[in-house]
């Protein structure tokens, strides 16, 4: 397959566009800082150095064209405002499906978060303000995309995330109660949704006692 993975240079993304790229696939991982090039290379990844806040659906559809399926994974960071939170987390994520739907790519996997559900009803309580937005933005940019009948979009939404070694086994679900889940774990699970190409599931991940790919046969 062909994957291009937005925000290719992040800890998940790494880690998924080396598993692609250890089992053959093509994997383009776009990214805003030209210095990180060349740790995508490291990994097998080819990248393609484009901001997603500033760059144009047409430019961008230059990049997702011929692909099999893209992978939004990229975040303002920890670090950023909230005004980053909209610009990135929905914003950036809305562009790469209009890109998809442009360069007519429908397989679209969105890396969303736990907790969005909390934001549909309104400001979370006892949560950082900064990660409200975040979490508001993430579902904002998940019902901007899921209803578009020219993608089949899958959204992923991880626990806590740790660096812990993968286990290769997971809770994945919908209404599951929140944990953490390692890196590693998150990526295999994109790998195995990649590959089992289900339209319009919404899975929420965190670490469990299930293999990925029985969990994701059963969750999608």
């Amino acid at each position: 397959m062909r994957i291009v993975i937005a925000g290719a240079h992040g800890q998940v993304a790494r880690r998924l566009g080396r598993l692609l790229s250890g089992r053959g696939d093509t994997v383009v991982g776009i990214i805003r800082n030209p210095d990180h090039a060349a740790d995508l290379e490291s990994d097998g990844v080819r990248p393609a150095v484009l901001d997603l806040e500033s760059t144009t659906v047409e430019e961008l559809a230059d990049v997702v064209r011929d692909a099999d399926a893209v992978v939004f994974a990229a975040g303002a960071g920890p670090g950023s405002g909230e005004a980053r939170k909209h610009t990135v987390d929905h914003g950036a994520a809305v562009l790469l499906a209009d890109a998809a739907e442009r360069a007519g790519v429908r397989p679209y996997v969105l890396v969303s978060s736990m907790g969005v559900e909390q934001a549909r009803e309104g400001t979370p309580q006892g949560v950082d303000p900064v990660m409200a937005v975040y979490l508001q933005a993430k579902l904002r940019a998940e019902d901007a995309v899921l209803p578009r009948e020219a993608l089949s979009t899958t959204v992923l939404r991880p626990g806590g995330l740790t660096d812990d070694p993968g286990t290769g086994r997971v809770t994945l679900g919908h209404g599951i109660g929140y944990g953490s889940v390692p890196r590693d774990d998150v990526a295999a699970v994109l790998v195995a949704l990649l590959d089992a190409r289900r339209d319009g599931a919404v899975v929420e991940l965190v670490g469990g006692d299930t293999p990925i790919a029985e969990a994701v046969r059963d969750a999608t």
